[in-house]
This record gives structure tokens, C-alpha cells and sequence, in this order.
């Protein structure tokens, strides 16, 4: 029997029901790429297996990786030891479908590691802290809108798919979770701009949130660059939407020289 480790935050899930419910809205079909993240003791590994004839996973934890090879074939499973906040997802190919219940500790960071794959992907869902979930899917002006809500919803569509409460695992997180779904947005939908300094931005506006962003922007932002942009400066960072984000950004971002007539 396998114990659960705290320093890889295992929290295995053994309610059925729950488990059906996520493989039945990833809804996976033959054909299809799909990598499950930290497959655990493979709860979802084992229903997931009886739709596809092959599956990805990615794990850290050696004795897992071992014990899953025991049990499936390669040609069934391809197991990838390792940590998937430096695993590369685009070897994989493209139209990628992710799953996986991640471990709470590393769920904001592997989330931003895998919003660099995105052209890559077709959908991930997720099991994750209800907490973070809710931070994800707010929107401006509520307590939970911040630099992790516009990160990823200028990136994906979100869907929050279900509650899981805490006596779903083995052991029992202190938290309650839920089950989200995100699909990249065509980049027909994604404004085009520097997204080192959009993060930079969002990063810098969100740093102090009780603080008005004359204050958290005033390294970027003149008091006319706020009138130019029709940004009221008393504001706090929670109350800009996305698009004000991203005018920020095409603001701040030299525009090449037009060629001098010769």
C-alpha cells in the first residue's frame, strides 16, 4: 500500500462517483491524446484507460511510477517520470486533452507553465482547491479577482464543472475542491501584445491590492497617460476588467518608426 506523501501534496481520490463524473466530462474518445498529471494510484488512470487505448501520465513520485508500470504496459501507458512544472507538453504533439487532480501545492505554478502550451491544447480539467478555482473563473471587483483571473481568462474560456468535498480523498484535504474546465481561446479572441509586459502590469497592479494604482502603476503610468487611457488612477487594481489590462500594455508598447521618405 502506498502512503500518501505530504512534500508531493498526495491527496488521492477514491470516491467513484466523483471520478465517473470527471471522465464522463472530459468525455475521451480513441484518437485522442491525453495526458493525465499526477496519476496517483491510478483511480482515474484505471477508467480513463477502459475509453482510450493509450494515455499519457506525468509523475514525480518514483514509487508511483514504478507501481503504474507494474500494472499497464507501455503500449497502454506511457508513464513520464518526472515533474510536469518542467515537463515539456509540446512533445507531445498538438490538440492535447489534460486531466488531472493536481497537487495543491503547485497548482497556481503548473497553471502558468501550462498556459505556454496552450497552442498545443484542446482542453484541461482540473481538479483543484475550490479556493483557486474561484480566483480563476472571478470576475472585477469581487474579493477573489486577480493577477490569476486575468492571466487565464485572457487565454482560455473557464468552466467551473463541479464541487468535491474533502471526504472524496485519501486523505481528507483540510479544503474543499472543485473541478474546472479550461479551453484556449482562438487567437482570433486573444488581443495581440507583449505578454512579458502584461504580466509585468498585472503583476505590478495586483502587488499591493489595497494600494490605488497611481500608486501600484506609477513606475508605467504618468497622471496623463491615465487620462490618455481614461483610467481613473484612484482606482485599485480589482476594479479594471481584462480589456483595461491589455490597453495598458498596447499603450506602454513602442510602435516601430514609420520609414522617413526618402
Amino acid at each position: 500500500m502506498h502512503t500518501p506523501r505530504k512534500r508531493f501534496g498526495q491527496n488521492f481520490l477514491i470516491d467513484d462517483g466523483i471520478i465517473h463524473a470527471i471522465v464522463n466530462a472530459v468525455h475521451p474518445q480513441a484518437g485522442e491524446t491525453v495526458i493525465e498529471i499526477g496519476p496517483g494510484l491510478g483511480a482515474m488512470t484505471q477508467p480513463l484507460l477502459e475509453r482510450l487505448p493509450h494515455l499519457h501520465a506525468v509523475e514525480l513520485d518514483r514509487d508511483i511510477v514504478t507501481r503504474l508500470q507494474k500494472h499497464w504496459p507501455a503500449e497502454r501507458l506511457t508513464v513520464h517520470s518526472g515533474d510536469a512544472l518542467r515537463f515539456d507538453f509540446a512533445q507531445l504533439g498538438h490538440d492535447l486533452r489534460i486531466i488531472g487532480n493536481l497537487p495543491y501545492n503547485i497548482s497556481t505554478p503548473l497553471l502558468f507553465h501550462l498556459m505556454a502550451f496552450a497552442a498545443h491544447i484542446r482542453d484541461m480539467t482540473f481538479m483543484l482547491q475550490k479556493e483557486v478555482v474561484e480566483r480563476m473563473v472571478a470576475g472585477p471587483s469581487t474579493p477573489d479577482y486577480g493577477r490569476l483571473s486575468i492571466m487565464l481568462q485572457r487565454r482560455f474560456h473557464l468552466e467551473w464543472l463541479l464541487d468535491v468535498p474533502p471526504t472524496a480523498f485519501n486523505p481528507p484535504p483540510k479544503v474543499d475542491s472543485a473541478v474546472v474546465r479550461l479551453i484556449p481561446k482562438p487567437p482570433s479572441e486573444i488581443a495581440a501584445l507583449d505578454d512579458v509586459l502584461f504580466a509585468r502590469v498585472v503583476a505590478a497592479a495586483f502587488s499591493q491590492r489595497r494600494k490605488t494604482l497611481r500608486n501600484t502603476l506609477g513606475a508605467f503610468l504618468t497622471p496623463d497617460d491615465f487620462t490618455a487611457l481614461n483610467i481613473d488612477p484612484g482606482l485599485r487594481a480589482e476594479a479594471l476588467p481584462l480589456a483595461d489590462y491589455v490597453a495598458i500594455t498596447q499603450y506602454l508598447t513602442p510602435q516601430p518608426c514609420e520609414p522617413r521618405p526618402s
